[in-house]
């Protein structure tokens, strides 16, 4: 069973990459082609003053988890983008996390809306204190949509991995349940916020926080479950 897994996911990457080029190729930002067969996660740079380079390791220990447990081929090393970069088209994942303040430009505005209008995805992982600026933003870029619970028996939780209770509480900071919200754009969900959660604490090296074995483990799976439903096609 678990080698099955392996070849469905790595048959997914393949066509996922193929899939960018066709959702992306009409925009009016989009340079060049995304020659790269390698699965790649970009890394939101942000303005604002807030830490978007927060948790150092955790991307580049994801993407190795995935690749070793998955059978996807992904890039060793996070990307890292601008809103404002033409660049940003030739992404599949945007990830954003931090503790502090974020600002984006009316450019950055503009060209994310862009971004998920051609079918971008969004995950946004709250490092505690990013909350209050994080919702602001977002509600500029889509005034029409409130974040709203995603319900335990959507297919992100059940891609690769059963997650029954939604995402997994790693970090304990206001006493507060962890919760996936979700921003849908015409009935799909564009933009993922994992909140009350810490998933990027738990994809660290494990002596920066010394979370317990389990606990790494279930957010490591977390994420393989938001990539691998994200490869399958957001639905």
């Amino acid at each position: 069973m678990f080698q099955q897994k392996k070849s469905i996911a790595s048959f997914l990457i393949s066509s996922s990459i193929f899939s960018i080029l066709t959702v992306f190729s009409s925009s009016i930002y989009c340079q060049q082609s995304y020659q790269s067969d390698l699965f790649h996660i970009a890394r939101v740079k942000y303005g604002g003053g807030g830490d978007w380079y927060s948790n150092t390791s955790s991307l580049p220990n994801l993407l190795r988890f995935i690749s070793e447990q998955t059978g996807v081929v992904t890039a060793k090393e996070e990307d890292v983008v601008e809103l404002s970069s033409p660049r940003l088209f030739n992404y599949l994942y945007l990830y954003i996390n931090g503790h502090g303040n974020i600002r984006f430009t009316e450019r950055d505005v503009q060209q994310l809306r862009r971004y998920l209008e051609a079918g971008g995805f969004l995950h946004a992982d709250d490092n505690y204190g990013m909350d209050k600026s994080f919702r602001r933003e977002m509600k500029r870029i889509l005034p029409e949509s409130d974040f709203t619970e995603i319900p335990f028996n959507h297919p992100l939780y059940h891609s690769y991995y059963n997650f029954k209770s939604g995402p997994p509480k790693i970090h304990e900071h206001d006493s507060k349940p962890a919760q996936g919200l979700g921003l849908f754009l015409e009935g799909k969900l564009v933009v993922y916020y994992t909140y009350q959660s810490d998933l990027g604490d738990g994809w660290e090296d494990p002596d920066v926080h010394d979370d317990p074995p389990e606990k790494r483990l279930s957010a490591l799976r977390m994420g393989t479950n938001i990539v691998i439903w994200r490869l399958k096609g957001g639905e």
